[in-house]
């Protein structure tokens, strides 16, 4: 697989995870707290503290800032699922989907330190916050598909 090729995919990648899990946060969000933005903004807790997770209202310095801090996170398993060798089947896809989501979630909530954690959790139930890995692992399948599709 070549560097650009594997670049190409972590785009596209990067790009759709990054749309389908800000979009599902968002909605999440409204559903679980009544304010749209108050998960992203629960994601700038990685940069102002823990009063981010209070904050309801869309502004800049926690929603836009915690939405770029998701977009960076998901660009980042984006990135490593593209560098998995290409699977051959639909199976293959979603395997290795799942697997790069679970090991997202793990991390983000085994191994780094608390005030490295996406933050969700402090905003979402237990069930949406498993509706944002669900969306990783759906969109980073689809993204696998999109690459594979338009490289083939």
């Amino acid at each position: 697989m070549s560097s650009s090729s594997v670049v190409s995919r972590a785009l596209i990648s990067s790009a759709l995870t990054g749309a389908a899990t800000t979009a599902v946060a968002l909605l999440l969000s409204a559903k679980d707290t009544g304010h749209p933005a108050a998960a992203l903004n629960a994601t700038s807790h990685i940069l102002w503290g823990d009063q981010a997770a209070s904050v309801d209202g869309a502004d800049y310095q926690h929603t836009v800032v915690g939405g770029a801090l998701n977009a960076s996170a998901v660009a980042l398993w984006s990135t490593i699922h593209s560098l998995l060798p290409k699977p051959q089947s639909a199976l293959a896809r979603l395997r290795n989907a799942a697997l790069v989501a679970a090991a997202a979630y793990v991390t983000d909530y085994y191994v780094v330190p608390k005030r490295l954690t996406p933050g969700f959790e402090k905003r979402l139930s237990g069930p949406s916050l498993f509706g944002m890995y669900l969306t990783l692992a759906a969109s980073l399948a689809l993204a696998g598909v999109t690459t594979t599709e338009s490289k083939s």
